[in-house]
Order: C-alpha cells, then structure tokens, then sequence
C-alpha cells in the first residue's frame, strides 16, 4: 500500500509536469491533498458530480483525472465545485490531475490514441502525433475509427487516407491543423470539430471528428491498467447523440 507522496512520484515520473502547457501550471498535480496511503484509486477522464459520486462509493483514496478540477484561478466557489469538494474531503479522496502533461508524455493521449487507431512510424508533434494508417478511402477510414473508438464520428473532406494526425480533445485549432499539414498530414483526427475548421482547411486536409470524449478515454483507461496499485475507471460518458 504506497503512501500518497509515492504514488504523486509515480504519475509524475509517468506525466512529468513540465510537459504541460504554461497555463495548466497550477491546475495539475495534487490539487485536493488528504495524505495517507492509496490502497485503491479511480481514474476518470472529466471531473464530474457522477465521477465524484462514484469515487465515494468505491471508497478510492485518490481520483486521477485528466481534465483540471479547477480550471481557473478563483475568487469565490460555486456550488458545483462545493459539493464536489464536499464529497472529496468527507471521504478523504485525494484529487490529482494530469491534463497537457499526459497529452505529450509517452504513452500518454495521444501516443494511446495514435497506437488504438493501428498508426505505424509515429512521430511526435507540438502537440499530438502523426502515421501511417492502411490506405484507404476517407469514408472507410471515417468507419474504422468510429468502429474503434466506439462512438459516432463526423468528418469532412475527400482525400484519400494514409498520413494521419491525432490529438485527443478538443484539438481543431487552426495552429495545431496547419502544424499537421506540414508534416504532410492528409487526415487529421480529433475532437469537437469546428466550422471555421471546416471552411478552412476541409480542401487541405481531411478533417475527422471522433468527439473529445472518446479521443481521450481510452489514455487514461491505458493509465490504469498500467499503475503498480489497484484502479478502477470511472466513465462518464456525456451521452451526445445524433439523429439524422
């Protein structure tokens, strides 16, 4: 049963904090520290009142998370963060969190994500990573990964497939697209696909949706199977549905 400063020395050996980005210094780490030993833990992609909820009910002594706790600095505390923190210090659970830190370390999002869609050669990008994937047409492609991620999947574009970009979240921004592209992306995967993406860049690049949720959970589902100590994950998916 390793004492909470060993298992902190852990994720950090596996997440160091210096990968983050500049503003996530301060929102990952041990952000709620109740001490003691961690016989058992959670781990979970979002910090929810479900997530905390079940934390409790599973009586973990600390909850890993990927997405930050507090995701800004605070001048007072809604009634949200209240209750979670209510749950998290009744039940002495202890809160860590490792968000762009785990997206860059090795085997970390987007290595996991890249290695569950069959990439090869894999190279590291800013952030995310880019491979080869079997050729392929763009809708064939749009199918697999809805087939291994396990969820609906947009796309758009039409090129064929082969060189593919990852990065798990919320990763259609126009730096990290144009990033792709000049490592001679053809297709580019990630979550909460946006318009302006779409307008921009669709003739350049295929764009694939695999929505932020599925993007990531399968990272922190690798993390703790990997962790020397017993984890359990949490999932909680938000239910997005599509008709059509």
């Amino acid at each position: 049963m390793p004492k909470l400063s060993k298992v902190v020395e852990i994720l950090e050996e596996i997440a160091p904090p210096g990968l983050a980005d500049p503003d996530d210094m301060g929102r990952i780490g041990l952000v709620v520290d109740r001490g003691g030993n961690v016989e058992k833990a959670g781990v979970s992609l979002d910090p929810t009142d479900y997530v905390f909820e079940e934390a409790a009910r599973l009586e973990v002594d600390i909850l890993i998370c990927h997405h930050p706790l507090i995701p800004k600095p605070l001048m007072k505390l809604e009634k949200s963060l209240c209750d979670k923190l209510k749950i998290a210090l009744e039940n002495e659970i202890s809160v860590y969190v490792m968000h762009t830190n785990f997206d860059r370390a090795d085997g970390g999002i987007n290595d996991t994500l890249a290695s569950v869609l069959g990439l090869t050669d894999v190279e590291r990008m800013s952030m995310g990573c880019i491979g080869y994937a079997e050729p392929s047409s763009i809708e064939e492609f749009a199918n697999e990964v809805s087939s291994i991620l396990g969820t609906h999947v947009q796309f758009a574009g039409t090129k064929d497939v082969e060189k593919v970009a990852v990065v798990g979240g919320s990763g259609f921004t126009p730096e990290l697209i144009k990033e792709a592209i000049e490592f001679g992306a053809d297709t580019y995967v990630s979550g909460e696909l946006k318009h302006h993406a779409v307008r921009d860049f669709a003739e350049k690049v295929n764009l694939v949706d695999g929505t932020h949720y599925y993007t990531e959970i399968h990272g922190m589902r690798r993390l703790c199977n990997i962790l020397p100590f017993e984890c359990i994950l949490i999932e909680d998916d938000p239910g997005i549905k599509t008709v059509w």
